[in-house]
């Protein structure tokens, strides 16, 4: 069982249905989820739909609910129980996400959210919103006060704060504000790679000290700059897990190639090799840590903070 911290799938739902296109995530559930049973579907802020970004957010849920209406293989959770129950129900629990705070433009709009079934927040895409700073900014401003704020009703409502594409002044901010556990749900090592999305080993460690995890992510730039394969993501976990644990590694595949990119992982390019993936950690790993990378870790944060 893989427990997916990220994916971006609901643009891919938006697009295929504004072709007039219905049943999408069932008609690929084969190419889509092969080794999924818990999948975050993150409704990506998109740079081009900022001017109209409050109703493109509402409109991306919607498409995705109706989407999952028309199957029988998924369902929307927002409760650990719930997950469980549908699991056991041979159907894959999609918790809903969102990447990037453009779309939040109050408080009141964050709760309306949650009550719409949001369980996990990444405060900000790559670029500036009015949460904070993402990586690709020149500027270092960190989080705002509005920010705080978001952080702050984030704990009280039960949302899961995602701390990926957020800048490191910003990082450092949030781990200032909460004390609860956050998540990097799909980033890797900066020490193996340096890439600005990847995390420092101080960020690791100070996500593990809140009882956190980070999900690797299988996006090729963030895994090797020459020549990314399978082997090599799975050392970025391999190395997080040497410096702070298993219990605070996970898996955030990230993977984008329904959304046109040519470029992917040797050896994990697509759900298909996840059986490849199991079989590589369980040559690196016990049988236990391999079942609490690939799904408990992530569970115990979201029992922690959601419930």
């Amino acid at each position: 069982m893989i427990f997916d911290a990220h994916s971006d799938l609901p643009t891919f739902v938006y697009n295929e249905r504004e072709k007039g296109k219905t049943r999408v995530l069932e008609s690929n559930f084969e190419k889509f989820f092969t080794g999924i049973s818990a999948r975050v579907m993150s409704v990506w802020s998109r740079p081009d739909k900022r001017p109209v970004i409050l109703r493109y957010a509402l409109e991306a849920y919607n498409r995705l609910f109706k989407d999952v209406s028309e199957s029988e293989r998924f369902r929307i959770v927002g409760t650990v129980k719930e997950m469980d129950e549908a699991i056991k129900e041979g159907k894959v629990a999609l918790w809903l996400g969102m990447e990037g705070g453009e779309p939040i433009e109050s408080l009141d709009i964050l709760e309306i959210f949650h009550s719409m079934g949001l369980r996990v927040l990444t405060l900000t895409w790559s670029l500036r919103n009015q949460i904070g700073d993402g990586v690709f900014e020149r500027t270092k401003g960190g989080l705002t006060n509005f920010g705080a704020e978001v952080v702050g009703k984030c704990e009280e409502l039960g949302i899961i704060v995602d701390v990926s594409h957020i800048n490191e002044q910003g990082f450092w901010d949030v781990l200032d504000i909460t004390a609860f556990p956050v998540i990097a749900s799909h980033s890797n090592a900066k020490a193996l790679c340096d890439h600005v999305r990847n995390l420092t080993d101080d960020q690791i460690k100070a996500i593990a000290e809140r009882d956190g995890v980070i999900g690797a992510v299988a996006i090729p730039e963030f895994v090797d700059k020459e020549k990314p394969t399978l082997e090599k993501y799975v050392r970025h976990i391999e190395y997080m897990v040497d410096l702070v644990g298993y219990k605070h590694v996970g898996i955030g595949l990230d993977f984008v190639y329904y959304l046109g990119s040519k470029k992917s992982v040797e050896g994990l390019e697509d759900e298909s090799k996840i059986p490849a993936l199991i079989d590589t950690l369980n040559e690196k790993f016990s049988e236990k840590e391999v079942k609490a990378i690939a799904f408990e870790n992530f569970k115990r944060v979201f029992e922690r903070v959601v419930g």
